[in-house]
């Protein structure tokens, strides 16, 4: 099971982890609604290292980016959701819209995103993780699976019956 840690003890971690040889992947997202593409998202960055980090975003900017009434699930709910899937190692919640800032101090060896991004130039850290020597690679399944689709089909379904 992994372990759902604070910014700065996971980045002691991850600098011991990385002194082992350990090849650092890092994932990040809302993870509001857990649904099949997170798991094949997540088990896909997985293989990219040995050890997974994911980190998600503080309930404040999920509201910033998706809207009013998200995140459904708060940030600490969420955390140890991902934690107790097997691919993930450690969780942390970070603010803000970006995880940019947070892969600058954690400079893991790859920084996986999902196949919606097309390329993986087209992700918005690419630069930043590029700037540290790192690698950015899409990862997962085609994106099949949304979480505000899900959300609309439960909003369907509860005004049918």
């Amino acid at each position: 099971m992994g372990r759902v840690l604070g910014i700065d003890e996971l980045a002691a971690e991850v600098e011991r982890l990385r002194r082992e040889g350990r090849r650092i992947a890092f994932a990040n997202g809302h993870f509001d609604l857990l649904h099949v593409g997170h798991l094949r998202y997540l088990k896909a960055a997985r293989a990219e290292g040995d050890v997974l980090v994911v980190a998600i975003n503080d309930d404040a900017s999920v509201e910033r980016l998706k809207g009013p009434g998200r995140p459904i699930v708060p940030a600490a709910e969420r955390a140890e959701l991902l934690a107790a899937l097997e691919p993930v190692d450690y969780v942390t919640v970070f603010s803000g819209d970006t995880p940019a800032p947070l892969l600058a101090r954690l400079q893991p060896h790859v920084h996986c995103k999902g196949t919606d991004y097309g390329s993986a130039e087209r992700v918005p850290e690419y630069e930043a993780v590029r700037a540290y020597g790192g690698e950015t690679r899409l990862v997962g399944d085609p994106k099949d699976h949304a979480t505000s689709d899900l959300i609309a089909r439960v909003r369907a379904a509860s005004t049918e019956g």
